[in-house]
């Protein structure tokens, strides 16, 4: 089986959100943070990286749900 249209359009836009916060993360340049003074950094870099790893996993996760049947044979030749 296939995976339901509501939840393809689910995965969809999730990816899309999910690939604009990375852009925005992306955009802050946490390498450019750490070189100031802790006391004018406007967020902490590390975990700026730690949100855009995290993101990235998610947005890994999307594509393989989508890519992947949800139900029914997973490679197994089963029917």
């Amino acid at each position: 089986m296939s995976i339901p249209d509501g939840e393809k359009q689910f995965l969809y836009e999730l990816e899309v959100e999910v690939e604009a916060e990375v852009t925005l993360v992306e955009s802050s340049h946490p390498e450019q943070e750490a070189d100031l003074p802790v006391s004018e950094w406007l967020f902490d870099p590390t975990e700026a990286e730690r949100e855009e790893i995290g993101l990235r996993g998610l947005l890994d996760a999307v594509e393989v749900l989508e890519d992947e049947p949800r139900h029914g044979n997973h490679g197994t030749g089963a029917a």
